[in-house]
């Protein structure tokens, strides 16, 4: 069944690409996209500069380095998930709080001794939110925001009260 202006009316409908009638998927399951590894791209302005701060001074550590000795990508641990800085990006930036990465530590506090130490500029210095975890946020050198996070041994997202 095909219907050109029709939105998806269930899970078991799909959006076809623009321009494209949507089209019913008729398996009686779930549509599911099987994810197997994700990571963040970031195409920065000047990729030294910005490998430098994610690798040097916020201290990631590398999962893989690919590409020209003289100018590699960098692929960053980040919990469970990647951070890769590669290629060259253009001087358009998103607009602030668009678009940030959120990444968990164990002590807030202590990044941010540790970050400040080394220079890198605090946006908002670490505080408890109204929804009881404690945030700090900075920015890269292209100035996409960073939110590092510290959960409270008490909050729900470390403890389920179910």
């Amino acid at each position: 069944m095909e219907d050109q202006g029709r939105r998806p009316s269930s899970r078991t409908e799909s959006l076809a690409r623009p321009g494209v009638p949507y089209k019913v998927i008729k398996t009686g399951h779930p549509v599911r996209m099987d994810i197997l590894g994700s990571r963040i791209l970031i195409r920065p302005v000047d990729p030294a500069r910005s490998q430098h701060f994610y690798r040097d001074l916020l201290g990631l550590a590398i999962y893989r380095e690919f590409g020209p000795p003289d100018s590699p990508g960098l692929v960053f641990h980040a919990g469970n998930g990647l951070i890769e800085v590669s290629g060259h990006g253009d001087h358009v930036r998103p607009e602030p709080r668009e678009i940030a990465i959120w990444m968990q530590v164990r002590d807030v506090e202590a990044e941010h001794r540790r970050l400040t130490d080394a220079g890198v500029p605090i946006d908002r210095p670490p505080q408890r939110e109204p929804w009881g975890l404690i945030e700090m946020w900075l920015h890269d050198p292209d100035g996409l925001a960073i939110v590092l996070v510290e959960v409270p041994p008490d909050h729900p997202l470390r403890r389920d009260p179910r």
